[in-house]
């Protein structure tokens, strides 16, 4: 039998063809390579180093605050006067301040419980203290179940209140706004938030309230989170990395300079003065917690943050809980930032180094710079640069600058220090979707406004697990996301090219990154919680 040859199978016409259009984009290839295609891509990474550069001076900054603050023992108690609030014989319990407690929920079935039951178990004297349960469900069962423990805890003779509204307007900033208009709060001095998810322990008022009581210029004091289910998955302890960065270094750095640093949406306390002064809660926003405390630091109140008073919660174990989450967190300060951009310039209560602060550092370099040249940089400019070998990266900024910064933000975290490597790849993959969100939020494009509860699990998952189990039944559309597939592609099809034509071995950075958004492209990432 004659060998088989490529004419054989294609016919010559059809071979002529292939050839033909390969020579064209070829030559169209050549044409624009020299004119367009170098002189972008060394723009692109000279954009790119030098939002690298922005990014790496910003954390060594904060890395050189910290490490002072920790040298010189700058604790709260030693920049602000605390001391615990004295009994009155006199004044009895009026010589503690009323304080609300605001919880805001949306069909919390899981939580619900663990939230009302933390928030009714604080410690204060129980007629200098009213709990408010503002629920936005849409569940009538949930709404039942939350209204029923609301009056078994009233029972009890705790002052709780059940809210509801016939609306969602406004979402979560809607429903602390209405909560702040019933006439029971003109009486309160000081506001405690906590989400549906976060248990305070039952000394959290007696740590919290003597700050604002002994020193009128604070308006909020804020506390750390203490995640309860970091080992839940390899994805919560990736979140824990990253969050304790943030608690650890941002906060704890914008609060002993007595800069800027955001309100965490809850486990903080308000004096209710100055968020009236502020102006109260906004929805113009996804992020109506930074939104209230850019207005009020713009007014020229102080906040404090609490590293060692730590509120449990739960992160999203969920991938799905999780995108959504960060697309909030990432969209909502872009917009922001929009919005309020010429409000701070124009503002004259405050100083100049806050307004740069605020801007260039809080709102740019964290908000900003860090998701886009995360994403922009490391996955899709450094990879172009192996299809066009006359554009190089100096070793500086495609090693040295994401090693030191890498590391600077692992230490928050040193139990997960062997981690760094899945972080790394974790993060870079999340930045994808951090970075849509951003430009969304900066374009106010269709999404902009979008707000997803982040689902909590509470004790669902080992209740389910005692049950048989059951296979788990989903769409095959529905844990599939094209653009880290498309992505993952990219990579890997740069890491290919690399492979046979580069000199930086870049290919061992591209295939492992690949596989990082196909794993996530195709949501094997996270719980898979079993359907009842």
């Amino acid at each position: 039998m004659d060998r088989l040859t490529t004419t054989t199978i294609i016919p010559d016409a059809f071979q002529g063809a292939r050839d033909d259009m390969s020579m064209q984009f070829s030559i169209v290839w050549d044409q624009i390579r020299a004119p367009l295609i170098i002189p972008l891509l060394r723009l692109a990474v000279a954009i790119c180093l030098i939002m690298s550069l922005m990014l790496f001076i910003e954390r060594v900054y904060m890395g050189i605050v910290i490490v002072l603050v920790k040298l010189f023992g700058r604790k709260p108690e030693k920049r602000y006067k605390w001391e615990p609030i004295k009994d009155d014989v006199e004044l009895g319990n009026y010589a503690y301040p009323m304080v609300l407690v605001q919880i805001p929920m949306y069909n919390e079935r899981e939580v619900y419980q663990l939230s009302i039951g933390a928030a009714c178990g604080l410690s204060w004297p129980s007629d200098r203290i009213i709990i408010q349960v503002l629920d936005d469900s849409t569940d009538p069962t949930i709404k039942d179940l939350v209204e029923l423990e609301c009056q078994r805890w009233a029972s009890k003779g705790i002052n709780i209140k059940y809210e509801i509204r016939d609306n969602r307007n406004g979402y979560k900033a809607g429903a602390l706004k209405e909560g702040m208009k019933r006439n029971y709060v003109k009486n309160c001095d000081y506001v405690a938030i906590f989400d549906a998810d976060f248990q305070p322990e039952p000394d959290f008022l007696w740590r919290t309230i003597p700050f604002l009581v002994h020193n009128p210029e604070l308006a909020l004091v804020q506390s750390r989170w203490k995640f309860v289910n970091t080992d839940e998955c390899l994805m919560t302890r990736m979140q824990e990395m990253s969050l304790d960065y943030h608690f650890t270094v941002e906060q704890e750095v914008g609060s002993s300079t007595y800069a800027f640093f955001g309100f965490n949406g809850t486990a903080g306390v308000w004096r209710i003065g100055a968020l009236d002064e502020a102006g109260g809660w906004k929805d113009r926003t996804t992020v109506e917690d930074m939104d209230l405390a850019v207005r009020a630091s713009l007014k020229g109140w102080k906040f404090l943050y609490l590293g060692n008073l730590k509120v449990k919660n739960e992160l999203p174990s969920t991938l799905k809980a999780y995108r959504y989450q960060q697309h909030r967190w990432s969209c909502g300060p872009a917009n922001l930032f929009r919005k309020m951009f010429m409000e701070i310039i124009r503002n004259k209560k405050v100083t100049l180094w806050k307004k740069v602060h605020v801007i260039y550092s809080f709102f740019l370099v964290r908000k900003i710079v860090a998701h886009i040249v995360t994403f922009i940089f490391y996955c899709v400019v450094l990879p172009a640069t192996v299809l066009v070998p006359e554009v190089e990266v100096p070793k500086w900024g495609a090693v040295y600058i994401p090693s030191i910064v890498t590391i600077l933000n692992a230490v928050g975290t040193p139990r997960s220090l062997h981690l760094l490597v899945f972080w790394i790849l974790f993060e870079n993959v999340m930045s994808l979707h951090r970075t849509k969100a951003t430009f969304i939020g900066l374009l106010e494009a269709g999404r902009v406004n979008e707000w997803i509860v982040t689902e909590k699990l509470g004790d669902a998952l080992k209740a389910k697990a005692v049950k048989a189990p059951k296979k788990r039944r989903f769409k095959f559309g529905e844990r599939l996301h094209l653009l880290e597939l498309g992505t993952g592609a990219y990579l890997f099809f740069c890491g290919c090219y690399d492979l046979a034509f580069g000199k930086n071995h870049y290919f061992l950075f591209l295939y492992v990154q690949a596989t990082a958004f196909f794993i996530m492209g195709f949501g094997y990432v996270g719980t898979f919680v079993p359907q009842s």
